[in-house]
């Protein structure tokens, strides 16, 4: 919680000096350098900053769009998104992993750890960019569930959030203990329903 702690407070201080929120690339970028002076060293410490950048500051690509049409210069990175509102790539979504060794890695899912293959197994065959809310909840909790199920060095609590370009909400953190047995309730009744229809 370190780390949280003196980020917040430099990000307060961007916020202070330029009078705009920090990008999420800017904020990965800036966490970067601070650990940067750790490489090397006994520390390691490995985030995953998510959340949604808005237009801000320099707005010369950006037009304004009528009915998701717009005219813009060739040199402009601009789309129009499906509401009809102007995007950049420096726009939108944005999942970042830093690290102390000094990586600093965009993409559209991370999982980290030793637990990591677990998770990835549930995530690579069940993600799809048209889930729902609920259905992306439930699959977050299942990779999260299988990873510390099977690795004996990852935690059993989960925490979510969802992001939107409105903000963000954080559900209850959930301890997964209490999942396993439960699971295991559920493939016991499902063996017991196949071993009856067979017979």
């Amino acid at each position: 919680m370190l780390w949280e702690r003196i980020l917040a407070r430099e990000i307060r201080l961007y916020e202070l000096r330029h009078r705009r929120r920090l990008s999420i690339r800017g904020t990965a970028k800036l966490l970067s350098f601070m650990l940067h002076p750790f490489k090397g060293t006994e520390v390691c410490v490995a985030l995953t900053l998510c959340g949604w950048d808005k237009e801000a500051g320099n707005t010369d690509w950006a037009k304004t769009s009528v009915d998701s049409s717009f005219i813009t210069d060739e040199s402009s990175p601009a789309v129009v998104s499906s509401q009809g509102v102007t995007a950049s790539p420096n726009t939108g979504p944005k999942l970042i992993y830093v690290c102390s060794d000094g990586a600093r890695l965009q993409g559209d899912i991370f999982s980290v750890g030793s637990g990591s293959p677990y998770a990835y197994g549930v995530l690579d065959r069940e993600l799809r960019w048209s889930l729902s809310k609920e259905e992306a909840i439930a699959l977050a909790r299942e990779a999260v569930f299988r990873a510390t199920h099977r690795d004996a060095y990852s935690g059993n609590n989960v925490d979510l959030f969802h992001i939107t370009a409105q903000g963000w909400s954080q559900r209850q953190r959930e301890d997964l203990k209490e999942e396993y047995y439960r699971d295991m309730e559920r493939r016991a009744k499902k063996r017991e329903r196949k071993e009856n229809s067979l017979n």
